[in-house]
């Protein structure tokens, strides 16, 4: 089992939470509450490994590799 980091932001015009996964570009979902998005992440965390895996383009960041932060502009 591999854990990933993901980012929960609170939308106000969905009213409920959007999830994103940094390490696996693209890989997004959304709830109406948090345990409903992270319930839905897992989904689409399986979802995104599959398709990598079959597509011959699965490459998984090393631990350190990937940087979370944030830029206001």
């Amino acid at each position: 089992m591999r854990k990933f980091r993901v980012v929960i932001t609170h939308d106000l015009e969905y009213k409920g939470y959007v999830v994103d996964v940094p390490e696996l570009p693209g890989c997004m979902s959304q709830g109406k509450t948090i345990d409903e998005a992270l319930t839905n992440i897992k989904d689409a965390i399986n979802g995104w490994l599959h398709v990598e895996k079959k597509r011959g383009r699965l490459r998984l960041p090393k631990a350190g590799e990937v940087f979370v932060g944030e830029v206001a502009v």
